[in-house]
């Protein structure tokens, strides 16, 4: 047998009997001798994919990638190379959207797929198929809480991604809503501010979890406060962390949303990406896009159909929450391979290896006393940190040395100042980390 082969001899000897054939070279026989290899591949023994693919870069010195130590929404998690391979096959493309449901089967499948998916991760009743991406998804939820409650004003936590916080202001603003900030406090959702922030014009509050620092933050009693109120409870954040935090069902929101990239997604230069949302089964009907479900057909085979477009395209404009009208179908199925590849299991070990990898490099970082946690709080895979050291030294320091991290928040905000990003995945290696530890090391 090869090395890396991914069939057993019982499978291969079943393929030739079924092809009436005695080995595989027979396959190749119409194949000239001299452009075929005539010996084995120079690969080491007992390496996974992964790092076989990062040993094939170690052989040329030529479009080097950077190692990743860089987060804010976009992660370097691992993409297996057999979603390529099924996103690319015909039964997935077809040549109309899923509005002709005979000639849309395979689309409509993995939509229905992806649906049952998110609902699991979200521990909520029903998603939609898919958003266009995490930010706009995070303004449609707030769309859908104002038209739930019939009220007009929007809470904001400060610890969400000021990204996303920007879009959220401009889709509200122009649709003529209101929108208010909720402090933070140590680096998390300030619930005491909150409580003396909720009126009857708030429609809902929206939270990030894991929040724009990494942090994970607690709700208990967050959804009994706000639904007191009669306001909506809205949960976004990075969807593979849901495999091991605390779901939104679980923390009583009433909708979910965020990005889907985590999910094996190639980081791309920034795009695209995919956004999720879903909601409890009485706000279905206020859900902006696409929902995908089963009936029979005429033989009594199962069928994929589109049940329910509360879009501006099938009910009267000004009854429509949202003119959104696609959904970012290849992503769809991109995330949908993935979660069934990697599984339950696969996605807790995933953010289990990012934990250590995150939690080894933090503690580290603090052993070298240029660096300071201001918030104590837990984390995932992706802390801030404060640094004596200058942010424009460390980032060129670590690009001379092919390494992409230590994002300056500077940017974002002047309270952010001092403060600087590093996230971790499963990707990174041992080494890989000790390297970025000793040129930040000699650094004054």
């Amino acid at each position: 047998m090869f090395k890396y082969f991914p069939h057993t001899k019982q499978d291969i000897e079943l393929m030739l009997k079924e092809l009436n054939i005695s080995s595989i070279d027979e396959l190749f026989a119409a194949v000239p001798k001299e452009v075929l290899l005539d010996h084995e591949y120079d690969l080491p023994s007992e390496m996974s994919e992964m790092e076989v693919r990062n040993y094939l870069k170690t052989l040329s010195d030529k479009n080097q990638e950077l190692l990743i130590f860089s987060g804010l929404g976009l992660y370097d998690h691992y993409t297996p190379s057999v979603i390529d391979a099924i996103t690319s096959r015909q039964e997935f493309l077809t040549s109309y959207t899923p509005y002709q449901p005979e000639v849309s089967q395979g689309t409509l499948q993995y939509i229905f797929e992806y649906q049952s998916m998110i609902q699991s991760l979200t521990g909520l009743d029903v998603s939609n198929a898919s958003m266009y991406d995490g930010t706009t998804a995070a303004a449609e939820a707030c769309f859908m809480a104002c038209s739930i409650s019939r009220r007009n004003k929007i809470l904001i936590s400060s610890t969400m991604h000021p990204s996303a916080i920007q879009v959220i202001k401009t889709y509200l603003r122009f649709k003529g809503h209101e929108f208010e900030m909720v402090p933070a406090k140590d680096g998390v959702l300030d619930q005491d501010a909150l409580s003396g922030m909720l009126d009857k014009e708030v429609a809902g509050l929206i939270v990030q979890n894991p929040n724009f620092f990494g942090l994970i933050e607690s709700y208990d009693g967050l959804a009994d406060l706000l639904h007191e109120n009669k306001s909506i409870f809205i949960q976004h954040g990075d969807i593979s962390a849901l495999g091991v935090l605390k779901t939104p069902g679980e923390n009583g929101a009433d909708i979910a949303c965020g990005d889907c990239q985590s999910l094996g997604m190639p980081l791309s230069f920034g795009g695209p990406t995919i956004g999720y949302l879903a909601t409890i089964k009485k706000h279905v009907r206020k859900m902006p896009g696409r929902i995908c479900g089963y009936t029979t057909d005429t033989f009594g085979n199962r069928a994929f159909v589109l049940t329910l477009q509360a879009r501006e395209q099938h009910i009267r404009r000004a009854k429509a929450n949202s003119n959104i009208c696609s959904n970012q179908s290849l992503l769809v199925l991109y995330s949908t391979v993935y979660l069934s590849i990697m599984g339950k299991q696969g996605i807790k070990e995933v953010n289990s290896l990012s934990y250590q990898n995150a939690h080894y490099l933090y503690d580290q970082l603090l052993k070298t006393k240029k660096f300071f946690d201001p918030f104590q709080q837990p984390f995932l895979k992706e802390f801030t940190l404060e640094t004596t050291l200058s942010h424009d030294l460390i980032k060129e320091a670590l690009l001379a040395n092919g390494i992409f991290g230590g994002f300056s928040l500077s940017g974002f905000s002047d309270d952010y100042e001092n403060l600087i990003n590093f996230a971790v995945t499963e990707k990174r290696t041992k080494a890989e980390i000790d390297k970025l530890l000793s040129v930040l090391e000699g650094l004054s």
